[in-house]
């Protein structure tokens, strides 16, 4: 399978925003790509960060959901898109999963918020895992990746191959570049990324904004927790990259034993 993973600027409108999509998946599409993934809540913005998020209200939701369905029937290539959804208890941060045809597959919601995130966003409750072209995989969103790893188990203990986590790191404004992925004076994200792949025997796809000083790269880590590819810090683009999907067993996460972790109570 190839997948693409796309690392747009920040976008200052919505059409900015679907213009970048539509040159990522252009790109993407044109070197094979099956499925692109885009980072956290890129239309209409992650909020509580150093750049302003657009208006978006459920019109410009509408607007966003069917312009990204037309790009992927267009390029004839799935997309994972990280955006807001509006519901009766508030804002919530989802990645939509959009076939080649251009039909929406699903939604899966952000469901454990950093605690800054708690002003701005209200949580999801539930995981699915998404299959296309015959390849099962799982999202988990920044924050879950980074700190909740059973987010990704969950899915690969259900056949998941590859988990995408769609994220944002860093910032446009000011921050340190990087130069050395994985480096030990670096914050701790890459090497999440190393254990999320290898503690389960699957594919980890870590997807960034294209920032100027990011806090992490956008990232293909293979099952043996070795990084297989990533995008140079700092600047846009997609990364297109082949996986061998035989070669993710899951079998670390398959061979998680949870009844073995009863507590044990003295008499």
């Amino acid at each position: 399978m190839i997948i693409g993973l796309a690392s747009p600027g920040i976008a200052t409108t919505v059409e900015d925003g679907l213009d970048r999509m539509k040159r990522l998946l252009s790109e993407a599409s044109a070197q094979g790509a099956e499925i692109v993934c885009f980072p956290e809540a890129y239309l209409p913005g992650l909020r509580g960060q150093d750049f302003d998020v657009l208006p978006f209200d459920r019109s410009q939701q509408e607007r966003v959901l069917q312009a990204g369905a037309q790009l992927a029937r267009t390029y004839a290539v799935a997309t994972i898109l990280g955006m807001e959804r509006l519901v009766d208890a508030g804002r919530q941060i989802v990645a939509v999963v959009i076939d080649a045809r251009g039909q929406i597959q699903g939604y899966q919601t952000k469901n454990q918020l950093a605690p800054s995130e708690d002003q701005f966003y209200v949580p999801g409750t539930t995981r699915q895992l998404f299959e296309i072209n015959g390849t099962k995989f799982g999202i988990s969103i920044c924050h879950e990746g980074w700190r909740y790893p059973e987010t990704v188990r969950w899915a690969a203990v259900r056949g998941a191959r590859i988990v995408f986590h769609p994220h944002h790191t860093g910032s446009d404004q000011t921050g340190v570049r990087l130069t050395q992925w994985g480096s030990t004076d670096a914050p701790y994200y890459e090497k999440a990324m190393m254990m999320r792949s290898i503690e389960n025997a699957i594919y980890f796809a870590s997807v960034n904004y294209g920032l100027r000083f990011q806090e992490s790269a956008t990232t293909l880590v293979a099952p043996s927790g070795q990084v297989q590819a990533y995008l140079p810090y700092g600047q846009e683009g997609v990364l297109v990259q082949a996986i061998k999907v035989e070669e993710a067993t899951g079998l670390l996460a398959n061979r998680y034993a949870p009844e073995r972790y009863r507590e044990s109570r003295s008499i």
